[in-house]
């Protein structure tokens, strides 16, 4: 009996398990020293990203064939990234995906207002987190009558995460704080952070010019493939495993080669600590610009309209790939 849709995942699994017993032998072996600490707290943070990256894919393209299985690894995976992965489909999915760099968009680019780039590295996420945590329950109180399935999983993942943090505190509110609620907030700055890196100075008009791409194969081993973010606009329920060779085939030969970027830390240094900051990605300067407040995008919930950006890539995808 086939289990998983793409065998690809076992690499995900295999990842998502090791967070979890790295998790329980931190707990147990309860290190005083501050290296070895420091050591579990930065693994644990990488594989909580990890398990944001998941998240990521899950909510695109599901792992396991059965439904109930994914319902049940999105409430594994919401005690990795700590967050309920349900509630990530309203602004990714819906919001991000459907209107790229909007004002419909509540993770677009221009809400990264400081002048000094390396502000809007550290800070970008906590100046979306009110915007974003309220798309999130406007979502949530417009869906419980139309979309009851996905408000049940979220009541689900929830109510798990919720007790889960209550007895961790209980038993060690240390090891709770260390072990799991800072990996936790890592990898909720991490996957929205990253939005950043990847859409910040391209051109959300542009049919191929709408993403940056990290190219790199260490980072997108580590991440999932994510580093093709470019196709991931065109195909997003793409399994990441296809990516690469979907953007060499699709994207590749049509976007400006200067959106495809050998190293994640190169850009990094590049644009947020080495003089000359941010930039679009023909190297203009990229000024800040006043984002304008947040346009209501949550009964738009149905198909794609036919006049969207997103609808044109898609017909000149389907055309490349004729």
């Amino acid at each position: 009996m086939k289990i998983l849709r793409y065998q690809a995942d076992r690499r995900t699994l295999g990842v998502i398990g090791a967070w979890y017993a790295l998790m329980a032998y931190a707990w147990i072996a309860s290190p005083t020293g501050f290296w070895p600490n420091a050591a579990l707290v930065a693994m644990l943070c990488m594989g909580a990203f990890q398990g944001a990256v998941a998240t990521h894919n899950a909510v695109h393209c599901p792992v396991f064939v059965a439904r109930w299985m994914n319902n049940l690894w999105q409430v594994v995976l919401t005690l990795t990234y700590g967050h309920p992965v349900s509630s990530y489909v309203p602004g990714h999915n819906l919001s991000h995906h459907r209107h790229t760099e909007t004002r419909r968009d509540v993770m677009r680019t221009d809400k990264a207002r400081f002048r000094w780039h390396l502000l809007n590295l550290l800070f970008f996420t906590a100046s979306l987190s009110t915007s974003i945590l309220g798309a999130e329950a406007r979502y949530a109180r417009y869906a419980i009558g139309r979309h009851p399935r996905w408000a049940r999983q979220l009541a689900l993942e929830s109510v798990v995460m919720l007790a889960v943090v209550v007895a961790l505190f209980a038993l060690d509110w240390r090891n709770a704080l260390l072990y799991v609620v800072i990996p936790w907030q890592y990898a909720a700055w991490g996957i929205v952070t990253i939005n950043l890196l990847q859409h910040d100075g391209c051109d959300p008009a542009s049919p191929w010019n709408h993403s940056r791409n990290f190219v790199g194969p260490v980072v997108n081993w580590l991440a999932f493939n994510n580093g093709f973010h470019g196709v991931h606009h065109l195909k997003s329920t793409l399994h990441w495993s296809l990516a690469p060779e979907a953007h060499r085939r699709l994207l590749a030969p049509h976007i400006d080669p200067r959106l495809d970027e050998p190293s994640l830390i190169a850009y990094a240094l590049r644009t947020f600590v080495l003089p000359g900051g941010r930039r679009n990605f023909d190297g203009t300067p990229r000024p800040v610009r006043d984002p304008g407040p947040d346009e209501d995008w949550i009964t738009d919930d149905g198909p794609i309209p036919a006049t969207s950006v997103t609808s044109i890539r898609m017909a000149l995808l389907r055309d490349a790939a004729a």
